[in-house]
C-alpha cells in the first residue's frame, strides 16, 4: 500500500471532507435489510469525524433513470445513523444550493448525507461540470468505495483528478489484503474459482493461471472443462461450445507450471432441485440423464489437500449448486477446512462475489476468513488483473 495515500496522510481537522462510501444496500419497503455495507464504512466516518473533518457522504444507490424518491439515499442515512452512532444530516441534493446550505450548516465533526449521486447524468458519464459541480463541496476527497472502484465515473474517479485524493480505511484493507492475496502472496498460492458459466470468468481463469500455483475448478464450471477432455456430463450445465477456450487455459496453465485440480467424482442427481435423490459417481460412470450437482467425496478430499499445501487461498464461486441441499456440502465442506486452516495460522484466505460471500455465511465461516471482500464486479475485475480507475487515481504521483 505504499503507493497509495492514506488517512495517515492528512490532516482533516476543519475541512470538508467528501468521502465516497458504498450506500448501495438491500432494502424492502424503505428498510436496509442488511447492513453490511454500512458496518464496512463506520471506521472511515469515525476516524474522520473524531479528527475534526466535515464529513460530506457520497454514494449512489439502485439504478435510478433521473430523479427518483423510491431511490433516495434518505432512509439509507437513517439506518447508518444507528450504524455509526451519531447523526446524520441529509440534503436532498448531491450538488447546487441543497448541498451548499447543508455544508455551510456544518460544523466539525459533523456528518452529512448528500442525495443519490445517480440522480444526475453526469454521475455514469463522469461529466467534467458535474465533477466540478461536487469539487466545489469539498477540500479533499477520500475514496472509500472499492466495490465502484471498476467505475469512473464522478464521484468515484473524476474527483481525483480534481482534489487531492486519498484512500479510506475500508479501501485501504481491501488493497492490502488483495496485495497479500496475489501481487506480493506466501507461496504457494492456490486459488477456488467455481460458479455456474465458463464464460463469465474466461479472462479471470487466464489471469489466475499465470499467478498461482494450483487453481482449482468447480461448480458448473467444471463441466464444460470435463466436456472438453472427453468425459461424458450427462445432462450437466456445460457451455459445450467453450471446450476450445477450455482446452486453451488448460494448456496455459500447464506452460505457466499451474496445477489445475478438476472433480474427479461428482454428486448426480435426475433433477435440479433441493433433496432431489442424488448419488456420488466416479467420472467415468456419470449417468447421460444425470446432472451433475456437486463434487463428490475424492473431489473434497483433493481440495482439502491443496488447502493444506497452500499458504494463500483466493477464492471465487461455489463448488456446486450450494443454493440446494445436499448440493451445497462441497462448498460448505470446503470453506469450513479453509477456515480452520486460517485460524491455525497456517492460510491467508481472501474470497470475494456475492455468490461466495453467501456460500461462507451459509457455512458459518466468513467471519474466519483473513478477508472477505464484498465488491463484487471490482473484486472480479482485481483478479482479472485489469487496472481499477477508482485505484489509479489514488496512486501518489
Amino acid at each position: 500500500m505504499k503507493n497509495f495515500r492514506t488517512l495517515d496522510d492528512v490532516n482533516v481537522k476543519g475541512k470538508r471532507v467528501l468521502l465516497r462510501v458504498d450506500l448501495n444496500v438491500p432494502t424492502e419497503s424503505g428498510r436496509v435489510t442488511d447492513a453490511t455495507r454500512l458496518e464496512r464504512v463506520e471506521p472511515t466516518i469515525t476516524e474522520l469525524a473524531d479528527k475534526g473533518g466535515k464529513v460530506i457522504l457520497l454514494a449512489h444507490f439502485g439504478r435510478p433513470k433521473g430523479r427518483d424518491p423510491k431511490q433516495s439515499l434518505k432512509p439509507v442515512s437513517e439506518a447508518l445513523s444507528q450504524v455509526i452512532k451519531r447523526p446524520v444530516a441529509f440534503a436532498d441534493d448531491c450538488i447546487g444550493e441543497p448541498a451548499q446550505k447543508a455544508i455551510a450548516a456544518m460544523k466539525d465533526g459533523d456528518v452529512l448525507c448528500l442525495e443519490n449521486t445517480r440522480f444526475h447524468q453526469g454521475e455514469e458519464k463522469n461529466d467534467p461540470a458535474f465533477v466540478a459541480e461536487l469539487a466545489k463541496l469539498g477540500d479533499i476527497w477520500v475514496n472509500d468505495a472499492f466495490s465502484a472502484a471498476h467505475r469512473a465515473h464522478a464521484s468515484t474517479e473524476g474527483l481525483g483528478h480534481k482534489l487531492p485524493a486519498y484512500a479510506g480505511r475500508t479501501m485501504q484493507a481491501e488493497l492490502d489484503a488483495l496485495n497479500k492475496a496475489l501481487e506480493a502472496p506466501n507461496k504457494p498460492v492456490i486459488a477456488i474459482i467455481g460458479g455456474a458459466k465458463v464464460s463469465t470468468k474466461i479472462d479471470l481463469l487466464e489471469n489466475l493461471v499465470t499467478k498461482v500455483d494450483a487453481l482449482v475448478i468447480g461448480g458448473g464450471m467444471a463441466n464444460t472443462f470435463l466436456h472438453a477432455q472427453g468425459v461424458p456430463v450427462g445432462k450437466s450445465l456445460a457451455e459445450k461450445h467453450l471446450a476450445p477456450t477450455a482446452l486453451r487455459i488448460l494448456e496455459k496453465a500447464e506452460l505457466a507450471n499451474c496445477a489445475i485440480i478438476l472433480p474427479v467424482d461428482a454428486v448426480v442427481a435426475g433433477q435440479f432441485a433441493a433433496n432431489a435423490p442424488s448419488h456420488a459417481y466416479g467420472l467415468d460412470a456419470i449417468p447421460s440423464d444425470g446432472m451433475i450437482l456437486d463434487v463428490g467425496p475424492q473431489s473434497t478430499a483433493r481440495i482439502h489437500a491443496a488447502i493444506d499445501d497452500a499458504a494463500t487461498l483466493v477464492w471465487n464461486g461455489p463448488l456446486g449448486a450450494f443454493e440446494m441441499t445436499p448440493f451445497d456440502r462441497g462448498t460448505v465442506v470446503a470453506a469450513k477446512h479453509a477456515a480452520e486452516r486460517t485460524r491455525a495460522k497456517k492460510l491467508i484466505s481472501v474470497a470475494g462475489g456475492g455468490d461466495t460471500v453467501a456460500a461462507l455465511n451459509q457455512a458459518g465461516v466468513a467471519g474466519d476468513f483473513s478477508y472477505v471482500s464484498t465488491a463484487g464486479g471490482a473484486f472480479l475485475e482485481w483478479m482479472e488483473g485489469k487496472p481499477l480507475p477508482g485505484v489509479e487515481v489514488l496512486k501518489a504521483p
